[in-house]
C-alpha cells in the first residue's frame, strides 16, 4: 500500500465524485478473476470506483484492504458500497 500525501488524496477525493463505479464486487467476494479486472481497471485510469454488494461493513473494509495489499494501490476513500482505489500509473505520468 502506498503513502499518499493529505493534499494529493483530497485531490483524488474530488477526481472520484464524478465517477462511475467500474468493477462491482457480488456475493462471492474479492476472486482472482476480479483482481485481474480491477487490475486492468487500475492500469486504464490510476482511480477507479469500486462497488460491493455486501452489507457487511467490516467485509468491505477488508476488501478495500486486500485489494491495496494484492494490486500495489492506495485506498482513498471508502463511502457505504463504494470504494475509491488509486493506484500511481508511470506511464500515464509522463
Amino acid at each position: 500500500m502506498n503513502p499518499v500525501a493529505e493534499k494529493l488524496k483530497r485531490e483524488l477525493k474530488a477526481k472520484a465524485h464524478h465517477l462511475n463505479p467500474v468493477v462491482t464486487i457480488g456475493d462471492k467476494g474479492l476472486s482472482k478473476p476480479v483482481l485481474k479486472e480491477l487490475n486492468l481497471a487500475l492500469n486504464a485510469h490510476h482511480l477507479i470506483k469500486v462497488r460491493i454488494h455486501s452489507d457487511d461493513r467490516n467485509e468491505r473494509n477488508a476488501i478495500m484492504s486486500e485489494i491495496a495489499k494484492s494490486l500495489d494501490a492506495t485506498p482513498i476513500n471508502h463511502i457505504g458500497k463504494v470504494l475509491v482505489i488509486y493506484r500511481k500509473n508511470e506511464e500515464k505520468a509522463e
